[in-house]
Parts: structure tokens; sequence; C-alpha cells
């Protein structure tokens, strides 16, 4: 299984002897397109490495229908909020297109981050690169939407 994720995206970062752990927890799953993946606030105790297929990233607005913030693909991860107290999802989730991914249940990478230190740092960095990434594309999509004009980032 790992010779098709170590090609790029999320997993390849890791490190290569450390990975075989990980994905031994993995198990491939599918979603139809317009299957809502992640709901907005609920209880976050897994996450997906996208094999193939696209997702809408969504946050929830009052008083009118969510925004999609981002879209991710293939090599991407889906779900950070399975690492951070208080473990509840702060992006929606849908499929765009048909997806294959790799599932993780978020209690046992804990516990296997634990025991190998290494994969819980080189983890944990990939998680902080995804929330940075998704923090920018929400303030972006945000300011594009409801902001003043002009009111984006200037570089």
């Amino acid at each position: 299984m790992t010779g098709v994720i170590t090609r790029g995206g999320v997993l390849a970062a890791l490190p290569a002897d450390h990975l075989d752990p990980l994905m031994n927890l993995a198990r491939e799953v599918s979603f139809p397109a317009g299957v809502r993946i992640i709901e907005e606030g609920s209880r976050a105790d897994r996450f997906w490495v996208i094999r193939s297929g696209s997702v809408a990233l969504d946050i929830r607005v009052p008083g009118r229908r969510a925004a999609t913030v981002e879209e991710i693909g293939a090599g991407e991860l889906l779900g950070w909020s399975w690492l951070l107290p208080p473990r509840h999802w702060h992006l929606g989730a849908e499929a765009e297109s048909e997806v294959w991914a790799y599932e993780f249940d978020g209690p046992a990478v804990r516990t296997l981050c634990e025991k190998d230190p290494v994969l819980g740092m080189a983890l944990a960095i990939e998680v902080a690169d995804a929330i940075a990434q998704r923090l920018m594309a929400s303030r972006t999509r945000l300011l594009d939407l409801y902001g003043p004009n002009g009111s984006g980032p200037k570089w």
C-alpha cells in the first residue's frame, strides 16, 4: 500500500521507515460524489489521505449557506481535528467527485505516535502545514465573499 502513497502528497514527507506501521492502520474507503464526509462541529475521530477525486471544504456562515473555502485532491490530508482537543471538526467536507482514500482511526494513530516520536513529530508537522493552508484558504475565501473590496492579502 505504501508505494502508491509515497510518490507524492502528505505521507511522502513522513520517514519511510516509520510509514509501514502507520499504513497498517489504514483502510481503503470510497465516497460517491455529493456525499457529506465531515459535518463541521461534529466529533473528529479519524482522518483521510485522498488517493483520487476531489473534496470541497466548507465553513458555516451565519445567515447564509456554507462557503466553500478550498478544494483538495490526491495526496492531501482531509481532517486534522482528530489530533487536537477538543477533537471536533472545524470545517465541513463534501465529495465533489467520487473519492478514494485511505482512512485512519485517530485514537489508534495518536497511540502509534506516542510509541514512535519520530513519526509523531513528522505527522504533527504535516498536520500543522495542513492547518496553516486551511486557515489561509478560509481567510482568503471569506474576504473574497464578504470583505470590502481590496481587503484580501497584498502579497
